[in-house]
């Protein structure tokens, strides 16, 4: 009878364990992406194909990519995004809009991506009502909450099944918050002006976080913006005489203060949700941090000196980045080495970079809590180790 007990004890821990890890990698059955150019695999170019969205990363970006072939990826090839599904034994996450124009949503039982290049965290009309100067692309958190919400049924089946898809996937939110700054700076407005929406900016994350919880997901990965005020874009554009530089990275430090205040502020609300939901994973992606490690050390993690400072598809001195000639524009030349340089474009990184800010983040200490302490299976699957090769 005593043996009998614990067998049945044994099957039930079984099945408790189990409806934890009931995924092929250990860890996660799925990714669901939500976010900006940092983690677009293909959105913004299928949206282009059909409206007068001008930009949306065609060739030279890509040029690196495993298919050789520009994607729709900002950047010559692989993004965070893709190093982390690699890692988890999960298929490269593909974009909502497929070249139908719509979702095949059959095939993202094992992912699906709604990130948008150029997307803000707060509504385009609310932006366009404060700065009216720079038109914002319809393709906001809440609108690609709601494209989620609209796919489900079709992707996962009724609501109790569709439920455990949620709870069994990993989600990624963003990088998202980014171009809610970028835009008005991009017009010349002053920090002080755009401070005060700092907190619409991180409300309206953490209200689609709660939603999300809410709709059953478990597990999230929440970035922090990057440290714009090193982007070779945001040096040409802002930099001057009269401003502060950092000795040791020669990047602005008004800006680089300010992205910090963002995160700052995220990581507090972020505790809140922990707290008032104690069997929810939150992790926050410390982004800033970890590619400062390539300012801070270059050579350590592959990079040269110059590649820290210029951009590797772009025009000009002395970062080459020009408004007026783009990577992509016919006359502007690629670098041979992308590998040698953090920046891509001068606004989104290389390859390179973000494999270095994908091993720091899930196989080293830069999110808390540690990623590969959630899920260790995931190390065994990347091809790539946390060392300072690149």
């Amino acid at each position: 009878m005593v043996l009998a007990s614990r067998s049945i004890l044994f099957v039930g821990f079984l099945v408790v364990l189990c409806g934890h890890r009931v995924y092929a990698n250990g860890c996660y059955s799925s990714i669901i992406s939500f976010g900006d150019s940092i983690a677009d695999t293909g959105n913004l170019k299928q949206m282009a194909s059909s409206s007068d969205v001008k930009f949306s990363c065609g060739p030279p970006y890509g040029q690196n990519f495993i298919s050789r072939s520009a994607t729709g990826r900002c950047s010559n090839g692989r993004l965070i995004i893709d190093f982390l599904a690699e890692s988890l034994g999960l298929p490269l996450v593909p974009p909502y809009f497929n070249d139908n124009g719509s979702g095949v949503e059959a095939g993202f039982r094992q992912g699906v991506n709604y990130a948008v290049g150029g997307a803000t965290a707060m509504d385009s009309s609310f932006m366009e009502a404060i700065w009216p100067e720079r038109p914002v692309i319809n393709a906001s958190l809440r609108v690609q909450l709601s494209w989620f919400k609209q796919s489900l049924s079709s992707i996962c089946g009724n609501v109790s099944d569709c439920r455990n898809f949620i709870g069994q996937s990993l989600i990624l939110m963003g990088e998202i918050g980014g171009n809610d700054y970028n835009h008005p700076l991009s017009a010349g407005k002053p920090l002080d002006e755009i401070k005060p929406y700092v907190p619409l900016v991180i409300d309206t994350i953490v209200s689609v976080i709660n939603e999300l919880i809410e709709m059953g997901v478990r597990t999230l990965v929440v970035p922090g913006n990057f440290p714009v005020g090193c982007f070779p874009s945001t040096l040409s554009i802002y930099g001057s005489d009269s401003e502060e530089y950092d000795p040791i990275t020669g990047c602005l430090t008004k800006l680089n203060e300010f992205v910090e205040y963002h995160n700052t502020m995220l990581q507090a609300k972020l505790d809140q949700i922990r707290e008032l939901n104690p069997n929810v994973t939150v992790m926050y992606a410390d982004y800033y941090n970890s590619i400062m490690q390539a300012y801070h050390s270059p050579y350590e993690y592959g990079f040269t000196s110059n590649g820290t400072r210029k951009t590797c598809c772009g025009y000009g001195e002395p970062f080459n980045f020009s408004l007026a000639k783009k990577c992509g524009d016919s006359s502007v030349k690629v670098c041979d080495e992308p590998d040698a340089y953090v920046s891509w474009d001068g606004i989104h990184l290389t390859e390179a970079a973000y494999k270095l800010i994908f091993k720091s983040l899930f196989q080293g200490p830069y999110t808390t809590p540690a990623f590969n302490s959630l899920c260790p299976t995931s190390s065994s699957h990347a091809k790539v180790g946390l060392s300072s090769s690149i």
